[in-house]
């Protein structure tokens, strides 16, 4: 149970960094877009690069963790049964023990309403 709950953390944990990593890029398929030296990781060529390979080594891992944790939840469930002991029968009404619906009560005999008067 508590490996579970540790996989669910952290699954929520990499979900959290995949969205802000995605957020992080620029649209049209940049990085981060930071200036800094002409060469090297903050380059804005080196950021997209990196920025790309982490959201699909985040992705990857999501995917991976999400399988795991589908046949964790699909192994522990495994041995509960359906229960089926509902009792489905309809309520019989005391009055009426044919089964048939009892008839409507009659209406009583109150007085009509009175008719608008006319001028």
């Amino acid at each position: 149970m508590s490996l579970l709950v540790f996989l669910t953390v952290s699954q929520a944990i990499i979900a959290a960094l995949l969205v802000g990593v995605i957020l992080m890029q620029k649209s049209e398929g940049g990085g981060l877009g930071t200036g800094g030296s002409p060469a090297g990781l903050m380059s804005a060529r080196g950021a997209a690069d990196f920025m790309t390979r982490l959201t699909a080594i985040l992705a990857t891992v999501f995917v991976a963790l999400s399988i795991v944790l589908a046949a964790l939840a699909t192994q522990s469930s495994g041995n509960r049964t359906i229960d089926d002991t509902l009792d489905r029968s309809v309520p019989v009404n005391p009055l009426n023990n044919t089964g048939a619906l009892a008839p409507a009560p009659a209406p009583t005999n109150a007085p009509a309403p009175a008719a608008p008067a006319t001028n």
